[in-house]
């Protein structure tokens, strides 16, 4: 950008920016200043002239003369007098304000907030943000010091952990429950945003966009959700005790080993069933006197089970002659 070898003073200063960088102190080693020299500020750009790390004279967008007359502030602290005409020493720094975008953040370690509906949990969370240079002294006295130069990626490591912190301070006071985050999304990243904004002002940033794109919870947490999610969509669980019955005569009609087999499935599903109804009816209500014993459910009719035997039959389940044995058993009965 500059040739500093032809020149015993500089004369023509500007700065052609790559992306992401936010500030460059021109070099002038031992270089001096001209007298009338050429400030180029291009659109998106602050100059700033700097006495001792503090800001002096700054510029906006445009080409500048620089002298005594436009650099008042400089020229009081250097007590330059009033026709000084020979070249001078400062530093100078362009800063650039357009926004940084498309930053990612992210939770490296979960973090634990108190849910109102699951109490004390470890989230993590995602998304992304962007930022912009909005006042220059506390970004020179804070972030820029004496170094040459800064870019948004030196920085990241610094506002992710600004923001992690934002995030816990954000949903430990939201009182959004975090099965109602997703419906919630946009309410919980402006309430984020506007922590984060607080912590950037301090170094002189500004946080133009906040978005959560991601929460979630540890994966066993999560998996005991999905287990009570499965329990709500079974339902009734009578009816769900005699579809695993329905389901497993009829695999086991269709495999090796008779009616063992059938029995054996038939009874797995039955018991499974007769377990969950068990032990929600112990864990939903609370202890009751105990009351009278139910009557004992009357014998089913005879012509009834021949006819589910006869069903059996039709598929399989059973031979002719246990049909025949079992048959003439129930009639047997009939008075």
């Amino acid at each position: 950008m500059f040739d500093f070898l032809k020149k015993q003073f500089v004369d023509v200063i500007e700065w052609l920016e790559e992306p992401g960088q936010l500030a460059w102190r021109v070099p002038f080693a031992d270089h001096e200043i001209q007298n009338g020299a050429q400030l180029t500020v291009r659109e998106g750009q602050i100059a700033a002239f700097l006495n001792e790390g503090q800001l002096a004279d700054f510029f906006g967008p445009g080409l500048h003369t620089l002298d005594t007359a436009n650099l008042p502030i400089l020229t009081n602290l250097m007590n330059w007098d009033k026709g000084f005409k020979s070249p001078f020493k400062s530093d100078v720094v362009f800063f650039s304000m357009r926004e940084q975008a498309g930053l990612k953040w992210g939770t490296s370690q979960p973090i634990t907030v108190r849910d109102a509906d699951l109490g004390p949990v470890r989230i993590r969370a995602f998304g992304t943000y962007s930022f912009k240079l909005n006042e220059l002294q506390p970004f020179v006295q804070r972030v820029l010091g004496t170094t040459s130069g800064i870019d948004a990626q030196t920085l990241e490591a610094q506002l992710r952990s600004a923001i992690v912190t934002a995030i816990a301070t954000a949903l430990g006071g939201s009182g959004i429950p975090f099965l109602d985050l997703a419906a919630n999304q946009q309410a919980m990243s402006d309430r984020i945003k506007a922590e984060v904004d607080k912590v950037f002002a301090e170094w002189g940033l500004s946080c133009l966009t906040f978005f959560v794109e991601s929460v979630s919870l540890p994966e066993e947490v999560q998996a005991h959700l999905d287990k009570g999610t499965s329990m709500r969509a079974i339902g009734d669980l009578d009816k769900y005790t005699k579809f695993q019955a329905a389901e497993a005569l009829e695999k086991s009609a269709g495999q090796d080993g008779g009616m063992a087999g059938m029995g054996a499935g038939v009874a797995a599903a039955v018991a499974m069933g007769q377990a969950m109804s068990a032990g929600l009816g112990q864990s939903a209500a609370p202890a009751a006197p105990a009351a009278p014993a139910a009557p004992a459910a009357p014998a089913e009719d005879p012509f009834a089970v021949i006819e589910k035997l006869h069903k059996l039959l039709t598929i399989g389940a059973l031979s002719q002659a246990e049909f025949d044995a079992k048959k003439a058993e129930l009639l047997g009965r009939v008075k």
